[in-house]
């Protein structure tokens, strides 16, 4: 499992505070469970998105520009603290995408994995606090099953059964993450296949790793498979979980990213378990010292 890199270090909790009025939606107890078990990550929910102060919203960085170019001079900095070297711009720019994109996918994996509820998070209603690890949501329409007590709030939109649910949590994160992924496109010199299979890599590590910590990773894996079974535009590549045999014979999970971080180029020869370039012999040397 590919650990999350989100900020430099840990924030205290006493550090900012948000200015706008909370409020509560048929998301806040899956956003107060995800903070639980990752206290890194805070989703702060209210009427309008958070700006000022370090936030940068989703709009902004959709359009590019400025805004774009001081977010990436973020992790050019960054990086060259962290491992005594600059980084070229397109490594840059993966990482950046990486840092936002894996938080912002969670915004509509863990209502939906906790509660089978999909919210609709266009870029104008999220902004992004990335030094204390919080993200602002304004929500408003979602999908959710036959039966569920959140059927009846305003903005509620009932779909028939679990596939159509999943067709719309695929939705949501496309019409999320397609206007940044074509703001960070001319940054990351990639084409349209590999940079779905970077969201793709997104969603389904996101869901796995806090799978993990809330003690339900079988399920999280199974579900993720089923969410992206490969083929499912604009996802052209699956969850591709697969296990591995360890010395022992026990079962190893891990998969195949549709995508490379391209962190080798900084430390060849530390790349991530489920890395491309990754073998599954190293691989089964790696998750056996490390559980």
């Amino acid at each position: 499992m590919t650990l999350p890199t989100l900020v430099p270090g840990a924030v205290p909790d006493t550090v900012g505070s948000s200015v706008l009025a909370p409020v509560r939606s048929p998301f806040s107890d899956a956003y107060t469970r995800l903070t639980e078990v990752f206290p890194s990550l805070r989703v702060l929910e209210s009427a309008t998105v958070e700006t000022g102060d370090g936030w940068v919203t989703a709009t902004e960085l959709a359009r590019g520009g400025p805004v774009l170019d001081a977010f990436l001079a973020w992790d050019d900095t960054q990086v060259a603290q962290n491992y005594g070297q600059r980084a070229r711009p397109d490594v840059v720019a993966s990482f950046a995408l990486h840092r936002y994109a894996w938080p912002v996918c969670l915004l509509m994996t863990i209502p939906w994995f906790l509660y089978r509820r999909v919210p609709r998070l266009p870029v104008e209603a999220v902004s992004f606090q990335r030094v204390l690890g919080q993200l602002s949501v304004r929500t408003g329409e979602f999908s959710c099953l036959p039966g569920d007590p959140a059927a009846g709030e305003p903005g509620a939109r009932v779909v028939a059964d679990e596939e159509e649910l999943r067709a719309a949590l695929r939705s949501a994160v496309a019409e999320h993450l397609g206007p940044m992924l074509e703001a960070f496109r001319p940054r990351l010199r990639r084409g349209s296949r590999a940079l779905w299979g970077m969201a793709t890599d997104e969603i389904t590590e996101g869901l796995w790793y806090v799978g993990h910590l809330l003690g339900e990773e079988q399920r999280a894996m199974a579900e993720a498979a089923q969410l992206l079974p490969g083929a499912t535009a604009p996802y052209g590549q699956g969850a591709a979980f697969r296990e591995l045999s360890g010395p022992s014979g026990e079962q190893l999970p891990t998969r195949d990213r549709a995508s490379c971080c391209l962190f080798y180029t900084l430390r060849p020869e530390d790349t991530c378990v489920t890395c491309p370039r990754t073998c599954d012999s190293e691989r089964i040397e790696r998750l056996t010292g490390i559980r």
